[in-house]
């Protein structure tokens, strides 16, 4: 049987060992690595200072029905043929690469949260469940027979609501529905492809212990939740030696009338009050599910009506979608805490150092189906980011191809490119979008046969 555990750097080979560990490049894995984020990656304090190495790609780990224990085998093979020190292992995205984090970690001796932390936020109906033991601040929830000819919502739940696996890629399969028929084609088309990413989150649930109310519960479960209503926000924190650490909170803006996210903007201009509440609760929630030494963003909802505040879902890493706002305004991207924590430095976030005042991701979408054609090349992109200062562009289809075919799109619109902008104020951050999307100047072409909507996925 091959040997479980190895630590993180090699034997000593000289009395100089440890001095040159302080003073040596460190060797960080991430991953699936990506081409946008090795940028912000080595924007972190102290990044100059490591060797950022990609350990299996995006399309590798995201694309298709993906097998955990394959992953794991060729990420192993990957590092055993390694002949320097590995110092850190890292990963910014969901499952699979927020499992895989902790089971190489175990392995290798480098630092991380436990697989069982993760799972509990992972999992949509086992993090439902530990919520409710600490916070009443989540919508109603509910398991839904995937296996019933006639499924039913569950017991005591109204509409609207939103059905959707208790696995996925971020937005993969989540409908929200109004009425018993919507309610119907949506389970139909979770029973569908909940296999994809359930069936292999199965491989991770045989490592954890489960408590007795998730007897039977495995993966490809379908989960309910009745409609949270208000505007939306996303806390950014850490977990280290047992205190949980908000650093941020941002504001998730949709398009009118839809659920599609416009931008994400920093800092919130929520009341104090509830930026205060939202500590509270990440802060209870967090120390239930028992993560150290990881980085977490949680997704809420508020009511400024009601005042009531609504737990969406805990992501057991921090957003890479966020990474570009925090090294705008405060002035170094949040990267910086996950790289702290998984090698023992200084992980703290510096306050307002940035920049910008405010900052904005944008999704520019879509909402039918379409080809696109001239795409800027990577030149052009340059040029636009150098005639209006604070913004950066990535767009996603290439030339030619059809939106409705790219990958980690949302169940309702198609992202065509994501726009950074930081600026003095909202309306700077605006102007700066639109400059920039009269820049790309794209043009897009219906697909024969007239338009579509989107019935593909999504991940953060």
């Amino acid at each position: 049987m091959a040997d479980r555990t190895r630590t993180a750097t090699r034997p000593s080979a000289g009395t100089n060992e440890a001095a040159d560990a302080r003073t040596r490049e460190k060797n960080v894995f991430v991953v699936g690595l990506d081409d946008a984020n090795l940028p912000t990656l080595r924007a972190a304090r102290g990044g100059e200072h490591i060797r950022f190495h990609p350990l299996l790609s995006i399309d590798r780990l995201q694309h298709g029905e993906v097998s955990v224990a394959e992953l794991r085998a060729e990420a192993e093979e990957i590092l055993d043929g390694f002949d320097e020190p590995i110092d850190a292992i890292v990963g910014y995205w969901d499952f699979p690469v927020s499992t895989l984090v902790p089971l190489l970690a175990e392995r290798y001796g480098t630092r991380a949260t436990s697989l069982d932390s993760v799972v509990k936020c992972e999992h949509k109906y086992w993090s439902r469940l530990e919520q409710a033991a600490v916070v009443d601040d989540h919508p109603r929830f509910g398991q839904v027979d995937l296996g019933a000819d006639e499924p039913l919502p569950p017991e005591g739940m109204n509409f609207p609501m939103w059905v959707k696996p208790a696995l996925s890629y971020s937005s993969e399969l989540a409908f929200g529905v109004g009425n018993q028929e919507e309610f119907a084609a949506a389970v139909a088309r979770i029973r569908d492809g909940v296999a994809r990413v359930g069936r292999p989150f199965e491989y991770i649930l045989d490592q954890v212990s489960t408590p007795p109310e998730m007897a039977g519960v495995g993966g490809q479960v379908c989960l309910a939740e009745e409609t949270m209503t208000g505007v939306q926000a996303a806390v950014e924190g850490y977990v280290h030696n047992g205190e949980v650490t908000v650093y941020g909170v941002l504001d998730s803006i949709n398009y009118p009338d839809s659920s599609s996210f416009l931008r994400h903007q920093y800092p919130s201009r929520l009341p104090e009050d509830v930026i205060r509440r939202l500590h509270d609760i990440s802060g209870r929630v967090m120390r239930r599910i028992g993560m150290e030494g990881a980085t977490f963003s949680i997704e809420y909802f508020y009511d400024p009506e009601t005042g009531d505040i609504g737990l969406l879902e805990i992501n057991p890493r921090h957003s890479q979608s966020h990474a570009e706002l925090f090294e705008y305004v405060d002035g170094v991207p949040n990267h910086h805490v996950m790289l702290g924590l998984a090698l023992g430095t200084d992980h703290t976030m510096p306050f307002r150092e940035g920049e910008y005042a405010m900052a904005a991701k944008w999704y520019y979408r879509r909402f039918s189906d379409a080809a696109v054609h001239e795409v800027p090349t990577p030149a052009d992109i340059a040029r636009i980011e150098m005639d209006i200062p604070g913004v950066r562009i990535d767009v996603r289809p290439h030339e030619g191809e059809r939106l409705g075919e790219l990958p980690e799109q949302d169940s309702y619109s198609y992202e065509v490119a994501h726009i950074f902008t930081g600026g003095r104020d909202e309306d700077e951050l605006r102007e700066k979008y639109d400059r920039v999307v009269a820049a790309l100047d794209l043009d897009f072409a219906e697909p024969v046969g007239g338009t579509s909507t989107n019935t593909s996925t999504s991940t953060d």
